[in-house]
């Protein structure tokens, strides 16, 4: 049994050394390096600075994008459900408003950084959440994109609008 527990904990540390590494590279997690995008990171430079193998990358991760979405879905999701639970229209815009103050440092580095896809993939599999007793994937496609391209163009602009504003645009959206 001791074998396993140490197998796990060797796992545990190899994904934490490549998660950090990726998160560093990126400039998610902060050092006095000059941060990269994720078209200049490969798995090569990743490993050699996590200290593991190819082999150990590859037992643990499908690719670089999955440590950053397995990274960032856990959060999305949680800010997401606090929305989800929330019953009042007055509640759930305060919750989203602070879910965009809290993650919109994040959303930046995203687009600088060449990662605001997987970011958006996971915000659009969180939208679809709310939507998912239609049936209708295509409904949900539709109103789940929108959503996210109206909150995206909003961050992008500085918050330009209130928030209440933009709140309304999206219940036009989905009531379409």
């Amino acid at each position: 049994m001791a074998a396993t527990n140490y197998s796990q904990t060797i796992k545990n540390d190899t994904k934490d050394f490549i998660t950090t590494v990726i998160l560093q590279l990126l400039g998610i997690q902060k050092t006095s390096e000059k941060p990269k995008t994720l078209a200049q990171l490969t798995v090569s430079n990743v490993c050699q600075r996590a200290g593991v193998s190819r082999m150990a990358f590859y037992r643990n991760f499908d690719s670089i994008n999955q440590v950053i979405y397995q990274y960032y879905q856990p959060r999305i999701s949680e800010s997401f459900e606090i929305i989800r639970q929330n019953v009042s229209a007055t509640i759930k815009i305060e919750n989203q408003l602070k879910f965009f103050e809290d993650f919109k440092n994040d959303f930046y580095l995203s687009e600088s950084q060449g990662y605001e896809p997987i970011i958006r993939q996971i915000y659009i599999e969180e939208i679809e959440k709310f939507y998912e007793e239609t049936n209708d994937e295509y409904f949900i496609t539709f109103v789940a994109t929108g959503v996210y391209a109206v909150w995206r163009k909003w961050l992008m602009n500085g918050q330009d609008k209130p928030i209440e504003e933009i709140h309304e645009l999206i219940r036009k959206i989905v009531t379409i």
